[in-house]
């Protein structure tokens, strides 16, 4: 299952520890559907399974009301249980092949490159786009090696299928981005930290970083 590039334009990956008393991670996801946000990516790297599995429902519902892609991220297992669209695999996750085969050819897989060998071997492998980061470093991943916009560039002209970057992107640097060949933006502490995120995402909207 291939997804269409325009999907990608405004990706979302959750960092529930932004948090605030009283707020639910469904409820400001919603705002920022609402604003606008295209893509959705349910990243939980603590919640025990059973808790993960009924986000992941609550979160798709979601999106499926907004014809919005759910993706969850390293676990095909909660792909597949919650009736998401696809799942986001990294380089030392459950590889790409793996992924297929097990959820077979209806649902959306991304994987994540480094570099332009590991995006082709990404593309052989069966993904239908690739994340490219970390662009700007990356604060919810500390072992995150810096992509060179050079790199990224190298990337986006050398595979078919669409990139997306990642990594340290805010309202004052996206613009960097822009010719760099990509389908869109992974926006993690950029969306879940503003104080206004429906006028954040608007702001990415309107950026004209493609």
């Amino acid at each position: 299952m291939k997804i269409e590039a325009e999907k990608l334009r405004l990706y979302a990956v959750t960092d529930r520890s932004w948090l605030k008393e009283g707020e639910t991670l469904a409820g400001i996801l919603e705002e920022m559907l609402d604003a606008g946000v295209t893509c959705v990516q349910l990243r939980e790297k603590k919640l025990d399974d059973t808790t993960f599995l009924e986000e992941a429902k609550i979160i798709g519902a979601l999106c499926r009301r907004y014809g919005v892609p759910f993706i969850v991220n390293d676990r095909p297992d909660i792909a597949k249980e919650s009736g998401a669209d696809g799942v986001h695999v990294g380089l030392s996750d459950m590889g790409i092949e793996k992924a297929r085969a097990y959820l077979g050819d209806g649902f959306i897989i991304g994987g994540s490159a480094h570099n332009v060998q590991e995006a082709l071997a990404a593309q052989a492998a069966g993904a239908d786009y690739i994340g490219c980061g970390a662009v700007f470093g990356s604060s919810t991943k500390t072992d995150a090696t810096n992509l060179s916009l050079e790199e990224l560039q190298a990337i986006c002209s050398a595979v078919k299928i669409p990139a997306v970057a990642i990594g340290g992107i805010r309202l004052d640097n996206v613009q960097r981005l822009k010719g760099s060949g990509i389908a869109g933006v992974a926006v993690i502490s950029g969306l879940f930290a503003a104080e206004d995120k429906k006028q954040a995402v608007r702001d990415f909207l309107k950026g004209g970083f493609i």
